[in-house]
């Protein structure tokens, strides 16, 4: 683990625990080992240390191409973060998704593309069926709840709320789902992954 990547996973950790008292539910479910496509709803600002802590190794991220300014891109990039364009998402970030997965990689990939505005959860993008396609990763679902309450969108300010991250069986595609080749095709294994976030903790 990279130093700096170190102290953010450090730092963010001890704050999820001491002040949003994170709770981590079904733990014996996690890939610990090898390439893992990680699949979660998002709520928050929060979410991507949040899904960092959980695992005791560096991940990969997607973050808004805004967020790069000239002071802030070396740390993103420590932080293992690709720039996304989400108002014209493009192919060259789902083929950068791949390629990391294919190196064996852990990558966190919100399949709603933006944080909910109400706590409600969202359509899939196809992408997402895309990536899982294309790069042979298994899925981890994972739910996030309380970090909307802790930092909702559209505000900066920080509230005391339990925040807890479910994460479910892994997701393994059938030999007809790896051979999907058709936007439809992804589309639906996008809405079974959405499905299998959706039944967590509920």
């Amino acid at each position: 683990m990279k130093w700096i990547y170190w102290l953010g996973w450090m730092s963010f950790g001890a704050a999820f625990r001491s002040i949003f008292g994170l709770r981590v539910i079904g733990a014996e479910h996690l890939i610990t080992e090898g390439p893992v496509l990680v699949a979660s709803n998002h709520q928050s600002y929060l979410d991507p240390p949040l899904l960092a802590n959980i695992y005791q190794d560096e991940m990969v991220y997607l973050a808004r191409k805004t967020l790069f300014t000239p002071f802030t891109r070396w740390l993103y990039s420590q932080w293992n973060a690709i720039p996304v364009d989400q108002d014209r998402p493009d192919m060259g970030s789902l083929r950068t998704i791949i390629r990391k997965l294919k190196e064996g990689n852990r990558v966190v990939v919100f399949p709603e593309g933006s944080r909910t505005p109400d706590g409600k959860l969202g359509e899939a993008a196809p992408g997402i069926g895309l990536i899982a396609v294309k790069s042979g990763a298994p899925i981890q679902p994972v739910r996030i709840s309380g970090a909307r309450e802790a930092l909702p969108r559209g505000s900066s300010r920080i509230r005391f709320s339990r925040i807890t991250v479910h994460i479910g069986p892994p997701i393994f595609l059938t030999a007809e789902e790896r051979a999907a080749k058709s936007k439809d095709d992804y589309d639906r294994i996008a809405k079974r992954i959405m499905a299998a976030i959706e039944v967590l903790g509920a």
